[in-house]
């Protein structure tokens, strides 16, 4: 199975886990109030009801983006018939979007320290990819 077609199988399986596991990771580890606060903002404009990319910010626009391209891959790596696989190649492509949406930040924060913890993101994700990459392609069938 070649790397890329391993990678897209597996990219899905963090939603497909918490789902068929009855696991609620929201439950376990709720969204710090300040973020709701924020996100609540949004409902105003018509976020969840479906607003339209010309009214986002430029980093709203690059996030989605960066969330547009790595949902496809996660929800396909849900497909890998091996829960290892999937498991795996499944972080390969949520990784993929922490180290998009950590460039956003990079591009567009003016915190200090949000952009420092964005390139230690971007730092540990990289290597953690590398070494999903290796197990894929040396476990997968």
């Amino acid at each position: 199975m070649k790397t890329v077609l391993k990678f897209a199988l597996a990219a899905a399986v963090v939603p497909f886990f918490a789902l068929s596991t009855g696991t609620n990771v929201a439950a376990q580890m709720p969204m710090p109030d300040a973020c709701k606060a924020e996100a609540s903002a949004m409902k105003g404009m018509g976020m969840s009801g479906g607003m339209q990319m010309g009214q986002m910010a430029d980093h709203q626009k690059a996030t989605m983006e960066s969330m547009q391209q790595m949902h496809p891959a996660m929800m396909q790596a849900m497909m890998a018939t091996d829960p290892d696989v999937a498991f795996v190649c499944g972080m390969i492509a949520h990784h993929m979007g922490a180290i998009s949406m950590s460039e956003v930040e990079l591009k567009y924060g003016d915190d200090q320290q949000a952009k420092s913890m964005a390139q230690k993101i971007i730092e540990a994700q990289k290597k953690e990819i590398e070494e999903m990459t290796t197990w894929v392609n040396d476990h997968a069938k």
